[in-house]
């Protein structure tokens, strides 16, 4: 793989949580050891064990220094009036919290198996749930459920539609926001 340039170098967590993640996207988790991942940043094991016993340690570390935003989107959601304006705030939070998100996103989309099995799939599952709560309205039609649903999975989905077509990330962000938005107004102007 050669020497790559991580940002933030001085972090030595975040140096094993991006080399890891590199090695993981390139030869998937399972397949990964906690000796490549130490042989890649010229470390011991031991100076790896320091601050990871294992690799779900780190995939779970990484998980939840993505999902912190998240959590802190979730907690204030609940907190608002479950109105359009709100659900709008909350899709353009929610893809500001995705924006450094995207290697943890790729893992999980190209290891779902393996994801299943670990502690994260399930907890990332809730988030999901409760974010798709804040959304949606109890009494909404089937077609504005759908595009509710929809919205979210866009913020996702659109990450990975889009990472192979030339375009700057932020125009892609925003372009991805502004459908999400889409749908989930034409659901809020349709119920109403």
């Amino acid at each position: 793989m050669g020497s790559t340039q991580h940002p933030r170098r001085g972090n030595t967590r975040q140096r094993i949580q991006d080399v890891a993640m590199e090695l993981f996207a390139e030869h998937g988790y399972e397949k990964t050891s906690l000796r490549e991942i130490a042989e890649q940043l010229d470390v011991t094991k031991a100076a790896l064990y320091y601050h990871f016993k294992t690799k779900e340690d780190i995939l779970i570390s990484v998980f939840q220094d993505v999902t912190r935003p998240i959590d802190t989107l979730i907690e204030w959601g609940k907190t608002q009036p479950a109105t359009l304006e709100t659900k709008r705030e909350i899709l353009r939070r929610y893809s500001m919290a995705l924006r450094g998100a995207s290697p943890i996103f790729r893992f999980m989309q190209e290891n779902q198996a393996t994801i299943r099995d670990l502690s994260i799939g399930e907890t990332f599952k809730d988030r999901m749930l409760a974010l798709m709560e804040l959304l949606l309205d109890p009494d909404a039609t089937m077609a504005n459920r759908v595009r509710c649903s929809s919205a979210l999975f866009t913020m996702h989905a659109g990450q990975f539609a889009l990472k192979d077509i030339a375009g700057d990330d932020e125009e892609k962000r925003l372009a991805i926001l502004e459908v999400s938005t889409d749908l989930i107004t034409q659901a809020h102007h349709v119920d109403l």
